[in-house]
């Protein structure tokens, strides 16, 4: 295995974060990102609370936070910064994955380009953690994946990856891509930015959140924010952490600053390893005292581990 399970998880909320937070000329600002993964927070937190996915469960926090949502917000792309818990948490069936993909969706508004960009995402970080990602492959996998669709979505990205055959810059792909604030487009830029620098997640959140071309002086900061944070999932989910640049992290280390609804960045990292333990199948006694006696827990080890759906199925 090239790169463990949590070094991917942690990569693709960290990459997330990391790719939209640098939607300001390559420099980390955190105070116009801290609720664009509130509700991927949400999510994660559930499925460590109960173990499994529970879709009433998601509303009733969902609709919590909607509450306090601005009216203006751009929930399309918050929709598929959400999903990325259910993505990584059922990365390793495809139908499982496609399947509760799109049941977490009926959470939200029922746009087609929603659901298919979602889809994408999702699929392609699958293949990254399952180490099946094939660049050359990827694109026509992702499109079968989406399956039949009245969105562009498939089209563009065909279109991307012609692009890519041919060699064309980043000015090339914003030329035809990033005039126009559509969430297809946005998709379309995050894979063409990750498939053109695929070992190099420094450089590939650099590229999607790079906005001086005077081609693209229409684009907002949401969108580039937008393109950023699925870019840097993608990119992250496929290096891991130990691809993206020590300063960058360490940088998040010493601001501690609040993030994505959270106090801080440590404790954005201590609920990314409790939702890897569940995913692996790490029992946690301290969270279940009453199944042991007193003298049971005195001696019980802190947790019992098993190998996916080998004591409980997912």
């Amino acid at each position: 295995m090239r790169y463990s399970p949590i070094s991917r998880f942690k990569g693709t909320l960290l990459g997330a974060l990391l790719g939209g937070s640098l939607a300001c000329g390559g420099k980390v600002q955190f105070e116009s990102y801290l609720d664009l993964g509130r509700m991927a927070v949400l999510g994660i937190q559930s499925l460590i609370a109960l173990g499994r996915l529970d879709l009433d469960d998601w509303i009733e926090r969902q609709q919590e936070e909607s509450a306090h949502s601005a009216a203006t917000d751009d929930i399309s792309i918050k929709i598929i910064i959400a999903t990325l818990p259910v993505a990584l948490f059922f990365h390793e069936n495809p139908i499982k994955l496609r399947q509760n993909l799109l049941r977490v969706l009926k959470i939200w508004e029922d746009d087609p380009v929603v659901r298919d960009g979602t889809l994408a995402v999702g699929y392609a970080i699958a293949l990254a953690l399952n180490e099946k990602l094939d660049p050359l492959t990827l694109i026509p996998q992702t499109i079968s994946f989406i399956g039949e669709t009245p969105t562009s979505i498939p089209k563009k990205l065909l279109r991307i990856q012609n692009l890519l055959e041919q060699g064309a810059g980043l000015s090339t792909a914003q030329a035809e891509f990033a005039k126009e604030e559509k969430l297809s487009n946005i998709i379309a830029m995050a894979f063409y930015c990750f498939l053109s620098t695929l070992e190099d997640f420094r450089l590939t959140v650099l590229q999607a959140t790079h906005n001086d071309n005077s081609q693209v002086q229409d684009a907002t900061f949401l969108s580039s924010q937008a393109t950023g944070a699925i870019t840097g999932a993608l990119s992250g989910a496929y290096n891991g952490t130990g691809g993206i640049p020590v300063n960058w992290q360490v940088l998040l280390l010493q601001s501690n600053s609040p993030v994505w609804g959270l106090t801080s960045f440590s404790q954005m990292l201590e609920l990314t390893d409790a939702f890897v333990g569940v995913w692996s199948g790490v029992y946690n006694l301290t969270l279940n005292p009453k199944e042991l006696t007193e003298e049971e827990c005195e001696l019980a080890p802190l947790s019992v581990y098993a190998a996916p759906r080998v004591i409980r199925s997912r």
